[in-house]
């Protein structure tokens, strides 16, 4: 994992990102691409009113809002003991970051708040990045203090295509955690799955991994992984991104989406 694309955008999950930016870019000497993303295009085709000089008067602000923060996070990361560089683009921040992370192996950003609306809130925009692309998302909480490259990491299993792709993905990241726990909730209405699998699978990796089967007694399945999280002191959880999407729609199935909405910890997301 050598290239990890970060989210830059003033807001209130700004620093829990960038310092887990750094935290995987120290643990795996790793180059961090700043990626600041200003959505001209779409304000000047929502001025309907015909306001020649009302868009343009936006637009400028905008810049010079972005360009006063860039110098912040610029003079920062220059004290930080990592390789980076600045990739500023115009347009809709979902494309600009899609594209900009073809050849990422990370994308850091922040994990959307549930209820939460405010001018300063981080954009919502984690499950149209995790759907929409083939590079893995790494979702930050806006309180989180940074990322335990080290520390202890859940993957949640149910031996989906979803799992299995974000396991995969996670290998780099689960060779640096300290212990790795798999967790398959019991669910009677699904098939039956190989319960050794992921743990053969990381096995081969050089990877030593725990299995836990979590009752489920009735209860939503993410409310098990929540008790499963806290039980096992996670760092950081592995899960796959169930979802599908239509034309600019992006829809999580239930147990990705009440994650995203609950999860205390760092997600490792991919679809």
């Amino acid at each position: 994992m050598k290239m990890i694309l970060l989210h830059i955008h003033d807001d209130l999950g700004a620093e829990s990102r960038l310092q887990a930016a750094l935290d995987v870019a120290r643990a795996h000497e790793a180059h961090v691409q700043c990626v600041q993303v200003t959505p001209v295009p779409d304000l000047m085709a929502a001025d309907i009113y015909g306001g020649a000089g009302y868009a343009p008067a936006i637009v400028a602000e905008l810049r010079a809002n972005d360009d006063a923060y860039r110098a912040k996070v610029e003079e920062r990361m220059g004290r930080e003991d990592v390789p980076w560089d600045w990739r500023h683009l115009d347009g809709d921040s979902v494309t600009g970051l899609l594209a900009a992370s073809t050849l990422a192996d990370l994308i850091v950003a922040t994990l959307p708040e549930s209820g939460r609306t405010g001018v300063n809130d981080p954009l919502a925009i984690v499950p149209e990045l995790a759907l929409g692309g083939r590079t893995p998302v790494l979702a930050v909480p806006p309180a989180a203090k940074g990322f335990a490259a080290t520390g202890r990491a859940l993957v949640a299993w149910d031996g989906s295509a979803e799992a299995g792709a974000a396991l995969r993905a996670a290998v780099p990241l689960l060779r640096m955690a300290g212990a790795v726990d798999i967790v398959a909730v019991e669910e009677a209405d699904k098939a039956e799955f190989a319960a050794n699998a992921p743990a053969e699978y990381l096995a081969r990796h050089g990877i030593s991994a725990e299995y836990h089967c979590w009752p489920r007694k009735g209860r939503p399945v993410d409310a098990v992984l929540a008790e499963a999280i806290g039980a096992l002191a996670a760092d950081w959880v592995v899960m796959g991104a169930f979802g599908h999407s239509r034309l600019r729609e992006f829809v999580f199935g239930g147990v990705t989406r009440a994650m995203l909405r609950g999860a205390q910890v760092p997600l490792l997301l991919a679809h």
